[in-house]
């Protein structure tokens, strides 16, 4: 009860109080820049947002929609209608592939509309993260796409009006709160992947309204998943050996990066030296956390454009990352990651028209 009613006087005082007001909706144009038709679930998500965002108090609103379901599109349609209006939004992504990410998505996006876009994370050099603080505060970015870096003390806005958080099961409340903290009350949209039982919503962000995107774009289909044991492990291989030699591409998750003597679980770099020596027709790809940001983005390049054919890796690919042609995601030690990981995990693949498949070794 006391919960409950603490939450309800969050609300009501956001309620009350008065951000930067949108005059009217100009989502219809930003659905003509589009390189494919949004499904009814994405237009009816985005009416709600710019609907709450020209009322009379600010947004709080938690977009929730399986992985793959278009979530940067709708947050990029709010983007534009702010930037029209000269109010500046900050994207917040948990992790700097994530934030690279949405920030290559909007710059394509809004490529011929003139909405000013800038990435700013841990591993953008001083000088020009200097350039970007300046810029912000000056008023010429339209929006920032960035981590945790965007709550740092040198970042501040112009016309601070949107504030949007991706993945929002990584980020804590004060987290959110710091970075709306920066503008005059902003509107508010929190994204999540992570199914959430609407009871369990109500309990968690009983300030927020909630929009559900519940349908998948067309032509997707679900990916099959299994769970296998030790067994199986030759005639999963030679189904990944077929797939990848018909030119698809294939995730390989595990839990720990190097050996340790305590424990047999598959570790990336062995697994990577044994995919190498099994499938040596094949390129392998090794990423985990501990690489410095700049070589995990090369390897996520070099996987994006096709380069590498296996990509070995902890769950530091977990959020976000979307390579339509990779079609398998092998998980191993499936019993030690969670429930949400695993969902996140498997929302990497089936990304593009072909059936993904999914598949769980476990002891």
């Amino acid at each position: 009860l006391v919960l409950q009613l603490g939450l309800m006087q969050a609300k009501t005082n956001a309620r009350a109080a008065a951000g930067l007001r949108l005059t009217c909706d100009r989502s219809d144009e930003y659905f003509a820049l589009l390189p494919f038709a949004p499904t009814n679930a994405q237009r009816r998500a985005v009416h709600e947002c710019v609907t709450d965002m020209t009322g009379a108090s600010p947004m709080s609103r938690l977009l929730q929609g399986d992985v793959g379901s278009g979530k940067t599109a709708v947050a990029a349609a709010l983007c534009y209608c702010a930037a029209r209006e000269s109010i500046q939004t900050a994207l917040m992504a948990p992790t700097e592939i994530l934030a690279a990410q949405h920030y290559h998505t909007l710059t394509a996006l809004f490529a011929g509309a003139g909405v000013r876009c800038a990435l700013l994370t841990g591993s953008v050099p001083a000088a020009q993260k200097k350039q970007i603080c300046a810029q912000l505060a000056a008023g010429e970015i339209d929006v920032v796409v960035g981590t945790h870096a965007l709550l740092s003390d040198p970042v501040q806005f112009a016309r601070l009006g949107l504030v949007i958080t991706d993945e929002q099961h990584r980020f804590g409340v004060a987290q959110r709160s710091a970075l709306a903290a920066k503008g005059p009350f902003p509107h508010l949209l929190v994204m999540s992947a992570t199914p959430i039982p609407r009871t369990l919503a109500l309990i968690l962000y009983g300030d927020l309204d909630i929009s559900d995107i519940d349908e998948l774009p067309p032509g997707r289909k679900p990916v099959k998943t299994y769970a296998v044991g030790e067994s199986m492990r030759k005639r999963i291989f030679a189904f990944l050996q077929k797939n990848v030699s018909a030119g698809m591409q294939a995730y390989v998750v595990c839990p720990l990066i190097e050996e340790t003597e305590t424990s047999d679980l598959q570790n990336a770099e062995m697994l990577a030296e044994k995919l190498q020596t099994i499938f040596p027709e094949f390129k392998i790809g090794l990423m985990h956390g501990k690489m410095k940001a700049k070589l995990k983005e090369e390897v996520m390049d070099e996987f994006v454009r096709g380069e590498i054919n296996i990509l070995v890796s902890t769950t530091v690919i977990e959020v976000g990352v979307n390579v339509p042609n990779a079609n398998i995601m092998v998980i191993e030690n499936a019993e030690r990651f969670g429930l949400s990981q695993l969902h996140q995990l498997r929302g990497r693949v089936g990304r593009g028209n072909a059936q993904a498949f999914c598949i769980l070794f476990a002891h």
